[in-house]
């Protein structure tokens, strides 16, 4: 009866997880320019289909076959039912979840690239995340035999295994990809791209947060876990901390409450409590909620300084807010935390845990930023980016204005003269290629 109520609860769990590609997707497209929104949209699908093959196939094997080293897994290529599980769980659910975390982990990358990388070098990407990145941190965090698990750290649902890894290797990628066209200034100053759509992107952080409560809680693999609870309302006060601050700094510190702050503010907080949700009193996890709060907006100012582009705020969000998650671990954990009990040792063990996948985020990153350059090529040409990511590689803008402007007698409105849109035949109407 357990293992059939934990197939249940692990494969619902899954579900949810790998729904918040949903929200990832609107979250993007809500942030980016209106011309680039089909495409962020466009690599979400690569991350649910090339990216769930690619793990399926090899990724698994690497994370938890079997152990070479304490570094990587050799086995379960291509078979990855055969793992060996000891908790009442069928294989084919664990896999299922833990591919949901690997989608996750590619998402996180594509915000930070967003408006003008290649999409050829996306599809790739996805591949490498799903084949190499994620699977071998993830091993030495997650599997019993892993070096980093054998020190005895502790990240619970991933803040350093996923969201740390993947927002350094952003970061990487991001800088070696270079800035959309016109963001920074040969001053040093920049430009602000305004977002095509708040609301939107408002749609797709409350379905991030929606399945962020299976993202923790299903990471117990047991739905008779009595943390279950307790994780799921620590979960939820993060995120409500972490928006909370963010909201009232902006305040502060631009004299609005920035939308797209708080947005990553609960973003944040949300990213911090994933390594610690389980070990962690509930005042404490508000704390780390709020830290993440502040975090989030000195972060995205750090970014902006050193002129990398991040359209949607991912390195800031995930990158770093994975790091002070997974050290936060070391500071409040009820039964070893230097702030909670006095103890230093897994502090340290954290603390080694966060500089180790900070490095191998940055050197991943950079490692598949030069495998595309060297192959598909990196970056979008110049007249691509110009035109719009949507029509250059989609052949299809994302809100069909123009269609339904056409249809009113141009005569009247005078459109093109207007617009400067020429407005094609009825029967042969195309969206002009010079628009963006």
């Amino acid at each position: 009866m357990l293992t059939y109520i934990n197939s249940v609860w692990v494969v619902l769990a899954a579900a949810m997880v790998l729904f918040m590609e949903g929200g990832f997707s609107l979250l993007e497209a809500g942030l980016v320019r209106t011309k680039n929104a089909v495409n962020v949209t466009m690599k979400i699908f690569v991350d649910l289909t090339i990216g769930a093959l690619a793990f399926w196939l090899i990724g698994f094997g690497v994370m938890f076959g079997k152990d070479a080293f304490g570094v990587m897994g050799t086995t379960l290529f291509g078979s990855p039912q055969n793992i060996s599980l000891s908790m009442h769980l069928p294989s084919a659910a664990f896999v299922l979840f833990q591919m949901g975390f690997a989608v996750a982990c590619i998402s996180i990358v594509s915000g930070a690239v967003a408006e003008r990388m290649n999409f050829k070098a996306y599809i790739l990407t996805a591949a490498l995340i799903c084949i190499v990145l994620y699977p071998l941190s993830g091993h030495w965090i997650w599997s019993s035999d892993g070096w980093l698990a054998k020190l005895g750290m502790k990240d619970f649902a991933g803040s350093a295994a996923i969201h740390a890894v993947g927002g350094f290797a952003a970061l990487a990628m991001a800088k070696i990809l270079g800035p959309r066209k016109g963001r920074f200034n040969s001053d040093g100053s920049s430009n602000v791209f305004a977002p095509s759509n708040i609301p939107l992107a408002s749609a797709g952080t409350f379905i991030l947060w929606f399945g962020w409560f299976a993202f923790n809680t299903g990471s117990t693999l047991d739905a008779s876990n009595k943390a279950f609870a307790s994780i799921a309302i620590n979960t939820m006060l993060a995120g409500a901390s972490g928006g909370t601050i963010a909201m009232f700094l902006t305040m502060k510190k631009f004299g609005k409450a920035d939308p797209s702050m708080m947005i990553n503010g609960v973003l944040s907080g949300l990213v911090a409590i994933t390594a610690g949700c389980a070990y962690v009193s509930q005042w404490n996890a508000i704390i780390i909620g709020a830290i993440s709060g502040v975090i989030v907006i000195y972060a995205t100012l750090l970014v902006d300084n050193l002129k990398v582009d991040d359209p949607v705020g991912a390195v800031a969000v995930h990158g770093f807010n994975g790091v002070f998650g997974t050290v936060a671990v070391g500071l409040f954990d009820q039964s070893q935390g230097l702030l909670t009990t006095g103890h230093f040792s897994l502090l340290l063990i954290q603390l080694l845990g966060a500089v180790v996948v900070v490095v191998w985020g940055l050197i991943g990153g950079a490692f598949m930023a030069k495998v595309c350059e060297k192959t598909v090529g990196l970056r979008a040409s110049a007249r691509e980016e110009e035109e719009g990511l949507d029509m250059s590689y989609h052949g299809i803008p994302a809100y069909n204005d123009l269609e339904r402007f056409a249809d009113l007698p141009t005569s009247l409105y005078n459109f093109e003269e207007t617009t400067g849109i020429t407005v094609a035949p009825a029967r042969s109407r195309k969206v002009s290629r010079d628009v963006v």
